[in-house]
């Protein structure tokens, strides 16, 4: 079924272009808005305004790297079963922490998820240790085992169904899954963890973005595009790109879906789920027993509840899923949205 966008007023094709073309593929060189502007047909500077706009009316999140989950550093998505009455206080402590980047009421005893990033798994475990005893709930944690599509980059063209992974932001679906085993965070030289720090919040938007991100960690505009491509090929930055936001274009349902499925099931399955397009995430996490026994995630986004709904069902028949215990758990909330940090440059003073 078709997505049910809602653009912001005055955005037009052009516009449309600027936030689905651009998710993936954006344009390491010194220029890059001029680049996008020659394939739209328009100026650079309008370009650049252009995003600012997109940028000002929330759309646009931001345009810089989306790193893969545990390369840096450690993550873990995390939940609370939270007294209702006291959920506004709670989640305002969760989100005041810099570690957290997504902080979500869900429909569930499980009541506020929320994603943890960190330098180190031992600073996670702090961070999570300091809700706890500031809240005084016990936190879940669910850290990733196996991720089959991880990407949140939307198709804002292409209708569910044939054809959807052509289009520029519905490429890569088709990949491996992988396996991750303990500790994967990478050792960065200072200098690259440097800028891995500057470039978390993002370009500027401006003509020359990548000599104004190098300028803040002392290199050269051509050095800094030169680790951002290698991070790009090596599987370090997942995509470089525009990151929107689904609820401001419309996409205002969207539901986590979990299943319980054996071990020996769990790949093959994943594997299938993930290249359904309705799916914008796929993964294994651990469980948390007794509490939590569910290991198999997706995410399903879609304009309406029903449609979300209807996809869940069709895709969990078609796939066998239905044969697993299972829960839905939409969205009801959402308390904070920001890229993920794992590195600070307190963080760096000390490492």
């Amino acid at each position: 079924m078709p997505r049910k966008l809602c653009l912001p007023a005055g955005v037009g094709d052009i516009g449309l272009r600027l936030l689905n073309d651009w998710q993936r593929d954006f344009p390491l060189e010194s220029r890059p808005f001029a680049r996008i502007a020659a394939a739209v047909g328009m100026d650079e500077g309008d370009v650049i305004d252009a995003y600012g706009e997109l940028r000002t009316k929330g759309v646009v999140s931001r345009i810089g790297a989306v790193f893969a989950p545990r390369r840096l550093g450690a993550s873990a998505l995390a939940a609370m079963a939270v007294p209702p009455l006291r959920l506004e206080a709670v989640a305002a402590r969760v989100s005041a922490e810099a570690a957290i980047n997504h902080n979500y009421q869900r429909e569930h005893r499980y009541n506020l998820w929320f994603v943890v990033t960190a330098s180190s798994a031992a600073r996670l475990q702090q961070v999570v240790a300091g809700l706890e005893r500031d809240t005084g709930c016990a936190v879940i944690v669910l850290p990733l085992e196996e991720e089959f599509h991880i990407d949140l980059g939307f198709d804002l063209r292409e209708p569910a169904g044939e054809g959807a992974c052509n289009s520029p932001a519905g490429r890569r679906r088709e990949r491996a899954s992988i396996v991750l085993d303990g500790d994967t965070a990478c050792a960065l030289p200072a200098i690259e963890r440097e800028l891995v720090t500057a470039l978390q919040g993002g370009l500027a938007l401006e003509a020359r973005p990548f000599e104004s991100l190098g300028k803040k960690v002392g290199l050269s505009e051509a050095m800094t595009l030169e680790f951002i491509v290698r991070w790009v090929c090596e599987g370090l930055i997942r995509r470089f790109g525009v990151v929107v936001r689904h609820h401001e274009l419309g996409m205002e349902a969207n539901a986590m879906c979990v299943w319980d499925v054996p071990e020996q099931d769990v790949s093959a399955l994943g594997r299938s789920l993930a290249r359904e397009h309705a799916v914008t995430l796929c993964y294994r996490r651990r469980r948390a027993l007794p509490d939590w026994p569910y290991n198999l995630f997706c995410m399903i986004h879609g304009s309406a509840r029903e449609d979300v709904l209807a996809a869940r069902a069709d895709l969990a028949q078609r796939l066998g899923l239905d044969a697993y215990p299972s829960a839905t758990l939409f969205s009801c909330r959402r308390f904070k949205q920001t890229g993920a940090h794992y590195l600070s440059p307190g963080a760096l003073a000390h490492a």
